[in-house]
């Protein structure tokens, strides 16, 4: 009955479907257009997944391109795991990401044209495999940026207005 109880127990970064979330890229969203993603898996070295287990990860100035036919990450931080010694491998080293081969195909099409990248959003371990969710991103400018700001400022301020009417009834 030990082990009845340990499934009961709650992890407060653990969602339903057993997906625990890394790192975030909080810029993405702001900086492009997301316009399609995708879910990859990540090849690491050992120290490296002892490192992300313990939630020590960057997606800060990331992004993935094509190599010889294969997909990169680029720029991803993965810090040296203390007590991994010798064995600890640069920090931010490219990592070859794992794709289908119709998705590859699709990314490398998507991805030559021009003003089209594609970024990092998150990574996370579901169940015990390491994955990052990536995106085929249009940069954004300014004006679209700022129009963003506003119409999430207009938002909260119906929000607050809707609150203080629902507080007067």
């Amino acid at each position: 009955m030990v082990g009845v109880a340990r499934d009961k127990k709650k992890v407060s970064n653990k969602s339903a479907e057993g997906v625990r979330v890394i790192a975030t890229n909080r810029r993405a969203r702001h900086d492009y257009h997301i316009l399609e993603e995708f879910e990859a898996g990540l090849v690491l070295k050992g120290t490296e997944v002892k490192s992300l287990r313990l939630g020590r990860c960057s997606l800060v100035d990331s992004y993935a391109s094509f190599q010889r036919g294969e997909l990169f990450l680029h720029n991803m931080q993965i810090p040296a795991y203390e007590q991994g010694n010798r064995f600890n491998v640069e920090p931010k080293r490219s990592r070859k990401l794992l794709l289908h081969a119709s998705e590859m195909r699709r990314l490398f099409g998507a991805a030559t044209q021009k003003g089209l990248t594609i970024i990092p959003l998150r990574a996370y371990f579901s169940r015990q495999y390491a994955k990052v969710q990536i995106a085929l991103c249009k940069g954004k400018h300014t004006y679209d940026k700022r129009e963003a700001i506003r119409r999430r400022d207009e938002e909260r301020e119906l929000d607050r207005l809707r609150k203080t009417l629902r507080n007067v009834r």
